[in-house]
C-alpha cells in the first residue's frame, strides 16, 4: 500500500473537511427560512394550503386533494429509491381512481448535492401546473442531472421543463422561479415538517400519522380502523402496492 506524506494527508483531510462544510451548508441555507415558523399550527396530517410560511406554494398531490384517503410521502428527487418507487405511486393513484391522493413533501438528504435545486425546479414547474409532470421526469432522468454542475443541471432542469409544458410554458418564469425566495420558502418549509417528523428514511409514506415502515428489515405493522396489517420482512414493490390497496379498503369500511 502506498503511504500519504504529510502533504498528501493534509490533502485528503481539507477534502473531507469541504464535502462536510457544504452538506452542512446546504442544510442550513434550506432550514434558514422556517426558524421562524410556529409548525404547531400546522397538521401535517392534512393538505397544507399555501401561506406566507411556505412562499404561498401549497402541498403538491398526486390525484385528487379531496379524495377520501391520503398518504403523504416523504421523498427526494435524488433518492435512487424514491425514482425506482415513484411509477408504483403513480400507477397505485390512477387504479385506486378518485379514493386515493398522495401527498408529496421533500426531505433531501444532505448528501445529495442536487437534491435541493431538482426540489426547486419541480416547485417551479408547479407553479404553471406542471409539477406531477415535472416530477416524473425528474425521478425517470435521476442519472442524467443527479451529479451535474450548477450549470449542466440548470439546463437540463430547464429542458425537463420545456418537455414537461410541451414547449407551452413559460421558460423565463420558470427560471426565475427557480431561482426565487418563495420557492426557497416552499423546499425549506417541507424540510421543516420532515425534520419534525423526524423522518426516518427516504421515502417515507405516512397515512393517520402513522409512519408505514414498509422497509424494516424485521417487519411492522400499522393499524386502520381497527384491522391491523402486520409484515416480518422488507415489502417487495408488489407487497407495497397490496398493502397500500389493503389501508385504502379499510379506510372507506367505516
Amino acid at each position: 500500500m502506498k503511504r500519504l506524506n504529510g502533504f498528501a494527508i493534509f490533502g485528503v483531510i481539507a477534502i473531507i473537511a469541504i464535502v462536510a462544510f457544504i452538506s452542512s451548508a446546504t442544510f442550513l441555507v434550506v432550514d434558514s427560512n422556517n426558524k421562524a415558523t410556529d409548525y404547531s399550527k400546522y397538521d401535517f396530517n392534512s393538505i397544507i394550503a399555501p401561506d406566507e410560511h411556505n412562499g404561498y406554494i401549497g402541498d403538491f398531490v398526486k390525484g385528487k386533494a379531496d379524495a377520501p384517503v391520503l398518504i403523504f410521502e416523504y421523498a427526494d428527487y435524488q433518492c435512487p429509491g424514491c425514482a425506482s418507487m415513484n411509477p408504483r405511486i403513480n400507477d397505485l393513484v390512477e387504479e385506486l381512481d378518485d379514493m386515493l391522493a398522495v401527498v408529496y413533501r421533500s426531505d433531501i438528504l444532505p448528501y445529495h448535492q442536487n437534491g435541493t435545486a431538482a426540489a426547486s425546479a419541480a416547485a417551479a414547474a408547479g407553479l404553471q401546473g406542471y409539477w406531477k409532470v415535472y416530477s416524473d421526469l425528474l425521478f425517470s432522468n435521476q442519472a442524467e442531472w443527479e451529479y451535474t454542475s450548477s450549470t449542466e443541471r440548470t439546463a437540463l432542469f430547464v429542458q425537463y421543463f420545456e418537455q414537461a409544458s410541451n414547449g407551452d410554458g413559460d421558460t423565463e418564469k420558470f427560471k426565475q422561479d427557480l431561482a426565487s425566495k418563495e420557492v426557497s420558502q416552499k423546499v425549506s418549509f417541507d424540510m421543516g415538517i420532515s425534520k419534525r417528523l423526524d423522518v426516518p428514511a427516504t421515502p417515507a409514506f405516512y397515512v393517520d400519522g402513522q409512519y408505514i415502515d414498509w422497509s424494516n428489515p424485521t417487519g411492522s405493522s400499522i393499524t386502520i380502523n381497527g384491522e391491523t396489517f402486520s409484515w416480518e420482512s422488507p415489502l417487495s414493490g408488489s407487497e407495497f402496492s397490496e398493502l397500500i390497496t389493503n389501508i385504502v379498503e379499510a379506510k372507506l369500511s367505516k
